[in-house]
Order: C-alpha cells, then structure tokens, then sequence
C-alpha cells in the first residue's frame, strides 16, 4: 500500500514538464544524506486511483506531467497509478526510483520518464556531472539517457 506525505507543482524534476510531483512514503533505501528523510517513515494519506483523481482534478490542465518522488517500497502499484492516469487524463509520467536497477517485469513503456539510482552524497543529484544518478526519457520502448540536461 502506498501513501504520500505531500505534493507540489514542481519545474525542475521532470525536463520541459509542468509536474505534480508527489513524494511517497516508506522509502526502503534510507539513503545516506537524503534530502528527505521524513520520507522513510510510512505516513501519509493514501495514494491510489482516488486519491490520484482528487488531486489531478484540483490541477486540471495546469499540469503536463505527475511524477511519483518515491515508491520503491511497491514498484508494481506505481506503475499501475501511471497506467492510470497516462490513459484516463492523457498526462505524461515520471517515477524517481532510488534502486539501480528496475524491477524484474516493470514495463517502462509505461512511463515516459524514469530516474535510476540511489542518492550518494560524495557523487551529488543529478545536476552534478559526477552523479551516479540517472534520469531516462522513455521513446519507442526504450531508455534514453537525458542526465546531462541536468548539468548546468
């Protein structure tokens, strides 16, 4: 089950989008100087289809993008949600994993954003051109690596 702590409209997750960014709670990876630590607590509102519709419905068409901050604790209900709203709102999505590799049977053609890789502090977020960090724009079924827009 997953729950989310809060939300925003956010321009900088998502390249060229106009995002809900919607961070989930009960993060598994705790990583070392995470941002977002109030995240690693399962709390929050719960986050499914009618939840979803609440919030989508406040934004309208304000919005291009939902992207969900988190959710590695149920990789599978997210993709769900993004099935759901790419085909009931026609809206672009995004999915901030901390794990470095997707899980086994998730289908990225169901998103149209994806971002790999656990927070190291020594190596930075993605606008550090070290980062181990990468954030993928999902075309014609497959991965590509859109990262360095980050880098200033």
């Amino acid at each position: 089950m997953l729950r989310y702590n809060n939300y925003n409209i956010v321009f900088q997750e998502i390249p060229n989008e106009v995002t809900l960014a919607i961070n989930i709670s009960n993060c598994p990876n705790r990583c070392k100087g995470c941002h977002s630590p109030y995240l690693w607590e399962d709390s929050g509102n719960l986050l499914n289809k009618e939840s979803l519709m609440e919030l989508l419905n406040k934004y309208g068409s304000s919005i291009t993008c939902v992207c969900f901050m988190g959710g590695d604790i149920s990789p599978y209900e997210v993709e769900e949600l993004s099935v759901f709203i790419r085909k009931e709102y026609n809206l672009k999505t995004g999915w901030y994993s901390g794990k470095n590799k997707l899980p086994q049977n998730l289908s990225i053609s169901n998103f149209n954003y994806i971002k790999l890789g656990a927070y190291i502090s020594e190596l930075g977020g993605l606008d550090s051109p070290t980062t181990n960090q990468r954030m993928y724009k999902i075309e014609n079924g497959e991965m590509k690596d859109i990262t360095k827009w980050y880098h200033k």
